[in-house]
Order: C-alpha cells, then sequence, then structure tokens
C-alpha cells in the first residue's frame, strides 16, 4: 500500500473516530459498528451497522449523515456512499443519506 493510501485511511480512521453515537454518546469505531471500507480513487464506500436492529432511526440518521459529511471534509474524497444494514430503516437511511447534498470544503 501506498504511504498516500495509509494516509488516506488514517484519515478516514480519525474521522469516524469522531462520530459518536448520540445516545450513549461513545464513537463508532469504539463501538465497532464499522463493518467494511473500500476506497477507489476519490470515492469512499462503508458499510457500517447500529447498536440494535430498532434503535431509535433518528439516531441512524444521525449517525450515517455524520459518516457522510465527515468523510467528504477530507482532501481526495469527492464521494461517499454508506450503507447501514441490519436496522429496520436501513433502506430509508441509506436513500436519504447518499442523496444528500455533500458539504462544501473547507
Amino acid at each position: 500500500m501506498s504511504q498516500a493510501s495509509q494516509d488516506l485511511r488514517r484519515q478516514i480512521f480519525d474521522e469516524l473516530t469522531k462520530v459518536v453515537d448520540p445516545e450513549i454518546n461513545v464513537s463508532i469505531m469504539e463501538l465497532e459498528l464499522v463493518d467494511n471500507i473500500d476506497i477507489t480513487g476519490s470515492e469512499v464506500k462503508i458499510d457500517i451497522h447500529l447498536t440494535s436492529p430498532f434503535c431509535p432511526a433518528i439516531f441512524g440518521f444521525k449517525i450515517a449523515q455524520d459518516v457522510h459529511d465527515n468523510l467528504l471534509k477530507i482532501d481526495g474524497i469527492n464521494d461517499v456512499k454508506v450503507n447501514v444494514s441490519n436496522h429496520f430503516m436501513a433502506e430509508a437511511i441509506n436513500n436519504q443519506v447518499n442523496t444528500s447534498k455533500n458539504p462544501k470544503k473547507p
């Protein structure tokens, strides 16, 4: 793996560490909610699950949106697709987050 790829991966992990479950205020990385990260050029696809299949949908939306928006802050990442699985509202969360406008880069 090239140094640039390693740096990008580190930045992704750093940003994901900042995303917290709003119900319990613990990082999604500490909770081990990230299942897979696929980086292809400037695109990132990330698979996550939530703490429970029936956790409040508002918290699921918040976590997924924070993942999406935080990763787009990183230089070199232009598109993020979040895939929430094993949740009763997974399809709605994925559709909402993945069709939302990308935040402006600083």
